[in-house]
């Protein structure tokens, strides 16, 4: 095992890596940028390294300073946490370079496995189902045009080099098509650096379904389940739960079987999650693959007992996998929900600001993954995820209850400072969420306009008489409607 690992992120992956690393006995560094000087991971780091100002580019995402960091603590082992640096091919091969080892896959793995078309080769020839449409990037508008004839609509452009939700534009209608096509191509440029883009057939009715692998360096490999991550607001997750609900035994064990036979084909190595559709015949679309820990990966830790850091940390360390398949046991049912700091109200605007107040959740089987509390400053330069809430219960229903009362006890408040609590509150009282009969539609269904309700006004009066306007009493007028309180006071 590693004498020192150096944690290349912030925020709550960076505490929940660092408190893997003590419970394995291993010393800890953390970078930070100058906003994160009084961050709870600097204050329970062994050492930190401040590497740069607020802007990511200039500090997580700077790779030299980064590098110099672990030299400076004597580290051997560099973890990325999610987001940043933690797909970045060039980075590990960096690291690699300076004698670091990458807590991800190989370099080469990382490099084909991180871009969506190649990704998309290597597991169609792996032999794994994947949505119609083009494998290799389309060159231009006209191209993509062909494509999506082919398929029928609508189709999804997606950036090949993209990732978290980022890079994708749903297209319903041919005439939609380059517009659709440039943007994306824009925006892909400007995020990634690469303006490639692939389509393919895009399912509306369907569910995201995705499978946690584990696979070392000796050619070894297991998966640890499903998990349902359908809620999604613009391909961004909100709630995840595992295992997928509602999926028969048949075709749980098919999608999980299937994403460790592509995983092993292609060499990967570390925790991995590879992303399906499944659709209303159940049947499965290879998606993508994510090389790292995932903002997710709670929900399988609470229903196999198997802490996923701790595993990252042996496979890196060139440990064979110490689980063999037989030995996963999944156990009940866990929900885990994602409090942002949003407005849902406002189209889910961002809404920074310092906390003045910051009380967690407890009770049985409730867990909280945060770096937040009370008078912690809300920066606008990073993601807004403040905290995750995840519950476990022999069954859904009474997970479903748990995350409820979890929620309700939450209280968080600042001035301007807004969560998402609301809007998850919404998705929890959903009749179809909570028979697990619900698809990637839900949150436009939940965010839709009420359907105008026919038209109940009474037919127009007769015009009173001179005698009846002498006595009419003008009728008061309704005092206004309250305006809504969305702040999370609101919630409790």
């Amino acid at each position: 095992m590693f004498e020192t690992v150096l944690i290349a992120n912030r925020g709550e992956i960076a505490l929940r890596v660092l408190r893997a690393c003590k419970e394995l006995g291993v010393r800890t560094a953390v970078v930070y940028s100058a906003a994160d000087a009084d961050s709870a991971a600097v204050r329970l780091a062994d050492q930190a390294v401040r590497i740069g100002p607020a802007s990511s580019r200039r500090s997580y995402l700077n790779a030299a300073a980064i590098v110099e960091a672990a030299r400076q603590v004597g580290a051997q082992a560099v973890h990325p946490g999610y987001g940043f640096l933690s797909e970045d091919a060039d980075f590990a091969e960096i690291c690699a370079d300076n004698g670091l080892t990458f807590i991800g896959p190989p370099p080469a793995v990382m490099a084909a496995l991180a871009d969506k078309s190649s990704a998309r080769a290597l597991m169609s020839r792996a032999g794994l189902p994947l949505p119609a449409g083009s494998v290799a990037p389309v060159a231009t508008a006209a191209a993509a045009a062909e494509v999506a004839d082919a398929v029928g609509y609508p189709v999804i452009v997606k950036a090949a080099a993209g990732g978290g939700g980022r890079g994708m534009t749903v297209v319903r209608h041919p005439a939609e098509l380059a517009r659709a096509y440039a943007r994306t191509r824009a925006a892909a440029q400007a995020a990634f650096g690469d303006d490639r883009v692939y389509v393919e057939r895009y399912l509306t009715e369907a569910r995201h379904v995705e499978v946690q692998v584990l696979c070392d360096s000796h050619g070894n490999g297991v998966h640890l389940g499903t998990r349902d991550c359908s809620v999604q607001r613009r391909h961004q997750k909100l709630v995840e739960e595992a295992p997928a609900p509602a999926l028969s035994a048949a075709t749980l064990d098919g999608i999980a079987e299937t994403a460790l036979r592509g995983a092993l084909e292609v060499g990967f190595v570390g925790a991995g999650t590879l992303e399906f559709l499944v659709d209303a015949e159940e049947r499965f679309h290879f998606l993508e693959i994510n090389c790292r820990i995932q903002v997710e990966h709670p929900v399988t830790e609470m229903v196999t007992g198997i802490d996923l850091v701790h595993e990252q940390l042996h496979i890196a360390a060139g440990v064979p996998l110490r689980w063999r398949q037989e030995e996963i046991r999944l156990h009940g049912v866990a929900v885990e929900c994602r409090v942002n700091t949003e407005d849902p109200e406002r189209d889910f605007a961002p809404t920074p600001g310092r906390l003045e107040r910051f009380t967690p959740p407890g009770g049985p089987f409730t867990r909280v993954d945060t770096h937040a509390s009370a008078g912690y400053l809300v920066g606008p330069w990073y993601d807004s995820l403040l905290a995750k809430v995840i519950v476990w219960a022999p069954d859904r229903e009474l997970a479903l209850n748990r995350l409820e009362r979890a929620l309700e006890e939450f209280d968080i408040a600042g001035p301007g400072v807004h969560t998402t609590i609301p809007f998850v509150r919404r998705v929890l009282d959903d009749a179809a969420f909570r028979k697990g009969r619900y698809t990637t539609g839900l949150v436009d269904r939940l965010l839709a306009p009420p359907s105008p309700l026919p038209s109940t006004a009474p037919s127009p009066l007769p015009s009173p008489t001179p005698a009846q306007r002498s006595t009419t009493t003008p009728t008061p007028r309704a005092a206004p409607a309250a305006e809504p309180d969305v702040s999370n006071r609101r919630t409790r």
